[in-house]
């Protein structure tokens, strides 16, 4: 490998945009209240959900990414993790009846007060089938985001 070469690497290494991630699970219950009635919902056919207008158990997997500024544990992945899974533990997070689109926003605010100016990826799945990605970007450097 040449000077120039190395030059590259090292200026694309250093630009390159960086995120860790966790995962953990939550086990909950929520339920779709208008699925009970919508007739969207509740078709009487093949398509009929209606059921989800009862409360149901899931076990709701987390995938979460948050940049991180430097390649030396920015932050470090066993406590992000675990200051996670204790927002739920001590009921500070409520799953209740919520989407999981709903649920990936109320995690969000509480990860953006904790660490501001960073974009974060949520992904929440119902047993680890069916769920969203939400994409919470800063577009911002963080000496420049106003809080």
């Amino acid at each position: 490998m040449n000077q120039e070469q190395r030059d590259t690497t090292e200026r694309i290494r250093k630009a390159a945009s960086r995120m860790i991630w966790v995962t953990f699970q939550k086990e909950g219950i929520h339920k779709y209240p208008a699925a009970l009635t919508d007739p969207a919902l509740a078709t009487g056919d093949e398509y009929d959900v209606s059921f989800l207008g009862y409360p149901h158990r899931h076990i709701f997997h987390f995938r979460v990414w948050i940049d991180v500024f430097h390649d030396d544990r920015d932050i470090e992945f066993i406590q992000f993790k675990r200051w996670l899974e204790n927002l739920y533990k001590d009921a500070i997070l409520a799953l209740d009846y919520k989407s999981c689109e709903m649920i990936a926003d109320d995690l969000y605010t509480h990860i953006s007060f904790r660490h501001p100016g960073r974009a974060v990826w949520i992904e929440v799945s119902e047993d680890g089938e069916n769920g969203c990605l939400v994409r919470y970007e800063t577009h911002q450097p963080p000496t420049q985001l106003k809080i």
